[in-house]
């Protein structure tokens, strides 16, 4: 058995023993250790990954394993991963393990409820290791399904309404990309032979400019939309606020980067003549991303809305660095990808967290918490410090790539995006520091506050795994940019043969 596959297979065993499971505390400490196993196999691969890169093995891919799923189509079961991958892997466990804490409460149907939790995360995991098209399709849907449950079943507010949006608008984007996905594979040998849904297979020949131009759009808008691309965003910020703590951790923090890590894999490395030739309307649309997320955040009452228009802008910032085609800007996105996950899952625990305490998620309502809850205080601060890019944590490292990267094209159109794109920081500074200021400091509001109660055990496991992880990426981000920049390599050199200069 490959080392990848595990990364599917322990999922599917925690779930076996969740539902073996015959009380509430043994429920979630199954779910504890599975995903903690998850974690520890997520470290491994890290490390061992990094000293095969030490030893001076280049090879693309590493860890590749290759079966025979349908002959007659030539759909493979095929893993692999490169420093992307692996990046994206040690992002989702753990956000995934520190998911499993925040929701350490859950009361209602716990059983059922860490069951779809992990499913969940098997299908990012099966997303981020699969190296064939079909495969890659298929645990994208493993992972987007489960939401409708999550949210609808568990969720809070107009939860029904919400799941159904979310999953309408995913499913809608889920056709659009199939119908590309097909458009590549029919496409993978224009000069005869066997059709493949292998991907470093297809990247090997030259797809017809028709063809590209036809399949692009339908591929990065059918990943975008899961990536909040404007104007197909308007699912996120009600599926974020009705769903609840971990679901939303998850969501914001692994689900939403599928979108960005198919629009770099497939669409710009598989299609670049159409990516080069489209990515004008594109840049526009995920400029406005940008942009609009930071607006409607500094207009948003409820914490929760202004975490998830928040998400819209940051991983707006994701597409808008992808599209721009040159390393640094694309080494950027991934960090950019890496450093929200961790923080818009931190901010989604802490406001559960909140939440739970207070009973209310608009800022008016609430003031002074830093004198009752001064840890979870504290960490909110960091967490908003990190979003606005302070030096020292992750989103400083990331954003900063990004837009150094953009700022390399040197003609007026890229130049002019990029800076109303770099405005969205002094947004993002003017909402966080607004809510910091309203949610912790001043007069306590409600004499019912002052009974309020600091994280638990479990609580602070889950936010220091994350906070450690921020700092870890914003003090130490060499070593991952690093492995992320070699793994770019095929897929600049790629365009670079196909777009001069």
């Amino acid at each position: 058995m490959d080392i990848l596959s595990f990364f599917v297979i322990i999922p599917v065993l925690t779930v076996l023993g969740i539902v073996m499971c015959r009380d509430n505390k043994h429920v979630r400490i199954v779910s504890a250790i599975g995903m903690g196993i998850q974690l520890i196999l997520a470290a491994v691969l890290i490390f061992s990954f990094l000293a095969e890169r030490k030893a001076g093995n280049t090879s693309a891919f590493l860890y590749m394993a290759d079966h025979m799923w349908y002959k007659s189509l030539n759909i493979h079961y095929l893993v692999g991963v490169d420093g992307i991958s692996v990046a994206m892997i040690g992002l989702t466990a753990i956000v995934v393990f520190a998911g499993i804490f925040a929701s350490w409460e859950v009361t209602y149907l716990p059983k059922e409820f860490f069951i779809s939790l992990i499913l969940l995360s098997s299908g990012v995991f099966g997303f981020f290791i699969s190296l064939d098209i079909f495969t890659m399709f298929l645990f994208y849907e493993v992972a987007v399904i489960p939401m409708y449950l999550l949210i609808g079943i568990w969720g809070t507010g107009p939860k029904e309404y919400s799941a159904m949006k979310l999953t309408l608008m995913l499913m809608g984007g889920s056709a659009l990309l199939m119908v590309g996905l097909l458009g590549i594979y029919v496409n993978s040998a224009p000069n005869g032979g066997q059709l493949t849904f292998n991907i470093m297979e297809i990247a090997k020949v030259h797809i017809p400019i028709a063809a590209q131009r036809m399949f692009f759009p339908m591929t990065f808008i059918g990943f975008g939309v899961l990536g909040a691309l404007f104007p197909f965003h308007t699912w996120s910020p009600d599926g974020h606020a009705s769903a609840p703590t971990a679901v939303s951790m998850l969501h914001a923090g692994v689900l939403m980067k599928l979108g960005g890590y198919g629009c770099f894999r497939i669409a710009i490395y598989l299609l670049p003549e159409a990516a080069h030739e489209l990515s004008w309307i594109f840049i526009i649309l995920t400029a406005t991303s940008v942009v609009y997320g930071a607006f409607g955040a500094i207009v948003q009452k409820d914490l929760k809305y202004i975490n998830a228009y928040s998400s819209v802008s940051h991983c707006g910032l994701v597409l808008f660095a992808v599209l721009m085609m040159n390393k640094t800007a694309m080494d950027g996105a991934v960090l950019q990808m890496i450093s929200h996950g961790l923080m818009t899952a931190l901010f989604f625990a802490l406001i559960g967290m909140i939440y739970g305490r207070t009973h209310t998620r608009m800022i008016n309502e609430m003031g002074g918490l830093m004198k009752v809850i001064p840890f979870l205080g504290v960490v909110y601060v960091i967490a908003g410090l990190a979003s606005l890019g302070l030096p020292g944590l992750s989103g400083f490292v990331a954003e900063m790539t990004v837009f150094f990267g953009a700022f390399q094209h040197v003609d007026v159109f890229h130049r002019v995006v990029t800076i109303v794109a770099v405005s969205s920081i002094v947004i993002t500074a003017v909402y966080i520091l607004r809510v910091v200021g309203a949610l912790l400091l001043g007069p306590i509001k409600n004499d019912h506050y002052l009974e309020l109660t600091d994280a638990k055990w479990y609580e602070r496991l889950s936010t220091i795994t994350l906070l450690l992880a921020i700092a870890g990426i914003g003090m130490a981000p060499l070593w991952l940019s690093n492995i992320i920049g070699d793994s770019l390599t095929p897929i600049i050199e790629k365009i670079s043969m196909i777009i001069p200069g």
